[in-house]
């Protein structure tokens, strides 16, 4: 230790000195005997350091939780030995993560698919090879076999599939069509959330087209991916001033539009996103499979809300 952090408390020094580690793990490393000093363990966080004095400690990696098979409903569209495609609920996690440990699409898939699933990809993500935001639904393609997921992986990278998305927007995007060609990286200034950046993220295309509008306030926009990027589309039609309705994060409503809308669509709980369309060559067979989802029912409910009318 250096002099000037000489009589600082021992959990406080560690924390400057091992930035990686947070001051309440190193807490929890030294009272449970992972730190020590010429041979002799040290349990008391609180201990006061002395000038040059040599301390180790021992941090064991992480042990993956398993997620167990919990019974979930699925809309499954399509399976077969090697493959899986859903109609995700929106609100359903894909994966567990930090506070969605379980309850999410792979504990489903397990209990759905059982042992076909067990390795698939990883301990936390069995056969998930792309995902969809919490709050937006539609179809997604998990894999069963080892020789599925690899090119199914391999199909995302090369962006080798035809995904089609549907979105409420505020306001109406102008010209009516177009691309979106923007970085996607993490906002240097709030780290949940993305943003186009300059530096450091990754290339992302969007290409978009209005499908009808509802005055000047809102409109029905499709939408097709060249890249899949965390919150693209979110990102890149906010990017454009035309935030899509209910979305917590990039969503904003412009000036005056709350005014003329209905209250269904000031209030919409999630961002109106639908994954309506999934086409690909089957990664073990060679056909090529394509599918369709209809839009959900509560944003069928805010579309006439808003007053969608079909053609014909």
């Amino acid at each position: 230790m250096t002099p000037d952090r000489a009589g600082d408390r021992l959990d406080k020094v560690l924390a400057n000195a091992l930035p990686d580690l947070s001051r309440a793990r190193l807490k929890s490393l030294i009272e449970a005997g992972a730190v020590s000093t010429e041979g002799a363990t040290i349990r008391e966080p609180a201990r006061p350091v002395k000038p040059g004095q040599v301390v180790m400690v021992r941090v064991q990696p992480d042990v993956e939780a398993s997620p167990q098979a919990q019974e979930i409903p699925l809309d499954v569209v399509y399976e077969d030995m090697d493959l899986i495609v859903v109609n995700k609920q929106p609100g359903l996690v894909v994966h567990p993560a930090p506070g969605s440990p379980d309850m999410t699409l792979v504990n489903a898939l397990l209990a759905h698919c059982g042992d076909s699933l067990s390795g698939i990809g990883g301990v936390k993500r069995p056969g998930i090879v792309h995902r969809l935001d919490k709050d937006t639904s539609g179809l997604m393609v998990a894999a069963k076999s080892d020789a599925a997921h690899a090119g199914l992986s391999a199909m995302f990278a090369a962006h080798d599939m035809d995904r089609g998305y549907r979105a409420v927007t505020w306001g109406v995007p102008s010209p009516p069509q177009g691309r979106i060609d923007g970085a996607i990286g993490r906002n240097p200034h709030d780290r949940q959330r993305m943003a186009i950046v300059s530096r450091g993220g990754k290339d992302a295309v969007t290409h978009y087209a209005v499908e009808q509008r509802f005055g000047l306030a809102a409109a029905l926009v499709g939408c097709r991916l060249e890249t899949g990027r965390t919150h693209q589309i979110r990102v890149h039609l906010a990017s454009r001033g035309h935030g899509l309705v209910g979305d917590p994060l990039y969503g904003r409503a412009p000036r005056g539009a709350r005014a003329q809308l209905p209250s269904l669509a000031v209030g919409f709980p999630r961002q109106a996103l639908h994954a309506w369309l999934l086409g690909f060559r089957h990664p073990v067979t060679g056909r090529n499979l394509r599918f369709e989802a209809d839009i959900p029912g509560d944003m069928k409910d805010l579309l006439r809300a808003l007053g969608y009318h079909t053609s014909g």
